[in-house]
């Protein structure tokens, strides 16, 4: 069955809609975003979670992301951009599980991302980290022969055949899942999950 992650959650309610709805993780963004919480939203979010939590962070160096991480008590991170590398290792050797983002615009290539960090695909645009609601052409995926999450313009109403058409580990989904810029929508996060669980 497949992995399910609901991106960017700001409110005890989504993190309970999400849990309910069945998904494995959420997101808890700190980074420049509709989806932004202060980091007492994200302790509170994080102490109050039933599933994994990821912390998405963008620039943040590889010390300061795993100080904040094991503050907040969060169980995986999520670097973007700048020292994500190092981040993801310095997570890693902490014992904290690794979505490592891989911005895609063309054939995927993973022989750079070690076998313990699970590479998290999503579109890349230009000044955004993720959160775009766009999708990259499912054939630049194609064949991948190890665990991955699939993300980018995914919803309820296109996940089950992305699933059945790339065979991913997991899938991510936030900006679909909203009915305004960082605000969930209960029923869209119900379908999603519902729909990429039963594809």
């Amino acid at each position: 069955m497949t992995w399910v992650k609901v991106c960017g959650v700001r409110s005890r309610r989504d993190l309970e809609t999400a849990a309910e709805a069945g998904a494995d993780a959420v997101g808890i963004v700190i980074a420049e975003s509709p989806r932004r919480v202060d980091l007492a939203t994200a302790a509170e979010l994080a102490r109050h979670a039933s599933v994994a939590t990821f912390l998405v962070t963008v620039d943040l160096a590889a010390e300061d992301l795993v100080a904040l991480a094991c503050d907040l008590g969060v169980t995986g991170v999520q670097p973007h951009g700048r020292h994500a590398a190092e981040a993801a290792r310095a997570a890693r050797d902490r014992g904290l599980d690794v979505l490592r983002p891989v911005p895609v615009d063309g054939p995927v290539e993973l022989g750079g991302i070690p076998a313990d960090e699970t590479p998290l695909l999503d579109t890349k645009v230009p000044g955004m980290h993720g959160g775009s609601g766009r999708s990259f052409d499912p054939v630049w995926a194609e064949g991948i022969e190890r665990p991955w999450v699939l993300a980018g313009g995914l919803g309820p109403d296109n996940v089950a055949v992305a699933i059945r058409r790339l065979r991913p580990w997991g899938v991510d989904a936030s900006s679909r899942l909203e009915s305004s810029p960082g605000t969930k929508d209960p029923e869209r996060i119900r379908r999603f999950v519902e729909e990429a669980k039963s594809a």
